[in-house]
């Protein structure tokens, strides 16, 4: 499909932005590319967290478009401005539909030939499926705030929850034990997880703000997949671990994580271990979004782990 030309804008004076829809299986996965994808090293493909997020918190990512690296940002279907099935069956929404969207845009980019792959939170455990796949085109992978085990997360949100107020963890496991985890009074005794350990920057970012009220305008997929909250998953991932085939990944790979992250050092050192040669950079200022917390270290980093994949060679 063409590029909708009323959708295209300008970033900076030699960065152009395009946004259009790709159509596949009955389904719409929208996508924005910032930058040329014909010219300069292998684009950057950004896939978002959640499961259930958009692409909004990170935007500011696409900016390294600015140095001729394109990079492609979308909505998974059932978010954002892609396809939203709120009556989908369970069994809808699992990992396999996701890797074959993935599959499926890079192939509609015609950039299945050589791109890189960056992934934040279950965008990151996204990246490590897909990289378990082997694909030829793949470069390399950047596993932004992610575990490679949902037990290894759940232990650790436990231990951070245990650090939080004697009245906000009343109001939670209260919660937790009756399965009402729907109230407001909930929600609010969340943020006080959220503010320490999601993102520490207040007020978060007009980005960040864009992709919670999207999650809470349509959250089908987070609550199906995650669960009700990150520190609670009742979701579809609750038994999902790839620690034991980390070895199995043959690309470069820079993990990222922030001192404050839920994804704590336990839950990233596995994946720092488990893949051969792994770069691990923790970003002291910062919980579970650096990339906007510590934004001009976070881009720094990630542009030169690239650029020395692209001189290492397929």
């Amino acid at each position: 499909m063409g590029f909708g030309k009323e959708d295209s804008m300008t970033t900076s004076e030699a960065t152009t932005t395009s946004e259009d829809v790709m159509e596949w299986d009955g389904l719409q996965t929208w996508y924005r590319i910032v930058g040329d994808l014909r010219s300069g090293p292998a684009p950057l493909v950004i896939c978002h967290g959640g499961p259930g997020a958009t692409h909004d918190y990170l935007t500011s990512v696409s900016t390294l478009a600015e140095s001729g690296r394109a990079c492609v940002l979308y909505d998974q279907v059932g978010n954002g401005r892609s396809t939203h099935r709120p009556d989908a069956p369970r069994e809808f929404w699992t990992i396999e539909l996701f890797l074959r969207e993935l599959d499926m845009l890079l192939r509609h980019l015609a950039i299945d030939g050589a791109y890189h792959l960056l992934g934040q939170s279950w965008g990151g455990m996204l990246a490590m499926e897909h990289a378990l796949r082997h694909p030829a085109g793949l470069r390399s992978i950047v596993v932004a705030d992610a575990p490679a085990s949902t037990a290894l997360w759940m232990a650790e949100a436990a231990r951070l929850m245990s650090e939080l107020p004697s009245e906000v963890r009343a109001v939670l496991d209260g919660a937790h034990a009756s399965g009402t985890t729907d109230t407001p009074e909930y929600q609010e005794a969340s943020q006080a997880y959220y503010r320490r350990h999601v993102c520490r920057l207040d007020p978060p970012p007009a980005e960040v703000q864009r992709t919670f009220a999207a999650l809470h305008a349509d959250p089908t997929v987070y609550s199906t997949m995650a669960g009700s909250s990150e520190f609670n998953a009742t979701g579809t991932l609750r038994d999902w671990d790839i620690t034991g085939r980390l070895g199995e990944i043959d690309v470069p790979t820079l993990v990222l994580s922030g001192r404050y992250d839920e994804a704590t050092p336990r839950v990233v050192q596995p994946i720092a271990d488990g893949i051969a040669g792994a770069e691990w950079v923790v970003f002291e200022e910062s919980s579970h979004m650096p990339h906007v917390e510590e934004a001009e270290r976070y881009l720094q980093t990630v542009e030169r782990f690239l650029h020395a994949a692209d001189a290492s060679g397929p």
